[in-house]
């Protein structure tokens, strides 16, 4: 009985050597990859495990190289996975090139595929371009006339510049600035309209595809619209803006009137009431004179009579002048 239980004890610690030993070396990976042709010994493949890097995102990628008859180093996959990049990615990347004979090395692939970008798109992409399509771009002729345009630019990436270079948000903008400057440089609108390819020649003769990620193969106007007459709108708000100004200008004339008019009616009652202060005071000063003497009862009825005098002379000179305008009706018919 002990002896059985040994046994089984004996077979049960082989089970769990051997079950820990295949899930640390991944055997099936190692016999996969011999009959596939790929030269790669155990021992790499638990160095895999020890440097915490899987080894089937490295051994499938290797297969499917091998395979496409590339010869890629265990170690470049290794290490361009360690730096954060997709093997799987890179390789059938380099396998797009090898079948469309564009030279396309690891080295550069793992760089494209480092910096971001995705290099089997690319890859795809210089084999069938892709068009861009711009949005509606507004600009405004000569004669002041709004043209509307849509592009649609053919680019075919450059792997060369893929690194570095400018994506389609630049090639964007670099169709829509020649779009403005062309219409703005015409004359009048109806010759943009007549040619659209007006604006392609002169985008294409502008090299917008420098320091960008793709060669512009072509630039074609899809679409050409007549806006708003931003001239005559200009004019327009200008001609307003000047009645504005020219209204405020009047009022603020009106308002220093009114003020004007009213300090001098200010002034008018300040001098009244000084003159009647004044006249108030002489009453006063002809009592003071005649208590001491210094003006005498007939000199003061001799004043009042030429008072009296100069102001019957003042009514009938005033009576003169009412008869003598025409403007006034005769009241007396």
């Amino acid at each position: 009985m002990p002896a059985i239980i040994g046994l089984f004890l004996t077979i049960a610690v082989i089970f769990i050597t051997l079950t820990v030993l295949l899930s640390f070396v991944p055997l099936g990976l190692w016999i996969s990859a011999l009959a596939a042709g790929v030269k790669i010994g155990i021992f790499n493949l638990v160095g895999m495990r020890l440097r915490r890097v899987p080894p089937n995102k490295i051994v499938n990628p290797l297969i499917k190289a091998v395979k496409a008859g590339l010869d890629e180093e265990v170690n470049k996959l290794e290490a361009h996975y360690l730096a954060g990049g997709n093997v799987d990615r890179v390789i059938n990347a380099l396998i797009a090139a090898q079948r469309a004979g564009i030279p396309l090395s690891f080295e550069r692939a793992a760089a494209i595929d480092l910096a971001g970008r995705n290099v089997l798109e690319a890859v795809q992409m210089s084999v069938n371009p892709k068009v861009i399509e711009t949005p509606t771009v507004a600009a405004v002729a000569k004669d002041g006339i709004e043209v509307k345009a849509k592009a649609r630019v053919t680019v075919r990436a450059n792997i060369d510049r893929l690194v570095g270079g400018a994506g389609e948000e630049t090639i964007i903008a670099r169709v829509g600035e020649g779009v403005v400057t062309t219409v703005g440089s015409s004359d009048n609108h109806k010759s943009v309209l007549e040619n659209p390819d007006l604006i392609s020649q002169t985008v294409l003769n502008k090299g917008l595809d420098a320091g960008t990620a793709f060669e512009i193969l072509s630039i074609d106007i899809a679409d050409v619209d007549v806006g708003r007459n931003i001239g005559a709108q200009l004019q327009t708000d200008q001609a307003e803006a000047d009645k504005r100004i020219a209204q405020a200008r009047a009022e603020e004339r009106r308002a220093m009137a009114v003020a004007r008019e009213q300090e001098m009616k200010a002034m008018v009652q300040e001098m009244r009431a000084k003159l009647v202060e004044a006249e108030a005071e002489v009453p006063k000063a002809m009592a003071e004179a005649l208590r001491q003497g210094k003006l005498g009862v007939m000199d003061y009825y001799n004043m009042r009579n030429i008072i009296a005098d100069t102001q019957m002379r003042d009514s009938i000179s005033r009576l003169g002048q009412k008869d003598s305008d025409p403007k006034k009706p005769d009241k007396s018919r």
